[in-house]
């Protein structure tokens, strides 16, 4: 994308810790080179365990830089938060897509991905291509 517009990553977790954490540790393994704007979303605005629609719709506002949203969850009631957002059409930025991948290679790929200044196409793919990494 020659334009300087990048993907903004958001990541949804039940916990505030666990959303940071991985956060944090997809942006440090993009290396020093592009930041990309990438926001947890994690628990209640209480600090407790769970998901809030105000949350993933300030982070996802957060990290619009123009070139779309890629939006990474933990587990169900996540998902559920941001399909009812995404139907409602006015709570997230213009091109926020729900990238189906698993929760940190998905994040690691998509923050690296969206680095080299990639469309979101690309970063739905490198992220949902997390799923085919092997352990053993």
């Amino acid at each position: 994308m020659g334009d300087g517009k990048l993907v903004g990553i958001v990541l949804v977790s039940h916990s505030a810790t666990v959303a940071e954490s991985v956060s944090e540790l997809a942006k440090g393994l993009a290396g020093g080179g592009v930041a990309v704007p990438v926001a947890a979303a994690g628990g209640r605005p209480d600090g407790g365990l769970g998901t809030s629609a105000e949350l993933v719709s300030a982070a996802a506002a957060s990290v619009d830089r123009g070139a779309g949203v890629a939006v990474l969850t933990d587990l169900g009631s996540a998902v559920l938060t941001v399909k009812a957002l995404l139907a409602e059409g006015d709570e997230l930025p213009e091109d926020t897509r729900l990238v189906d991948a698993p929760f940190v290679e998905g994040a690691v790929a998509a923050v690296v991905t969206a680095a080299t200044g990639a469309d979101l196409d690309a970063v739905a793919t490198a992220a949902t291509e997390a799923y085919s990494y092997r352990k053993a």
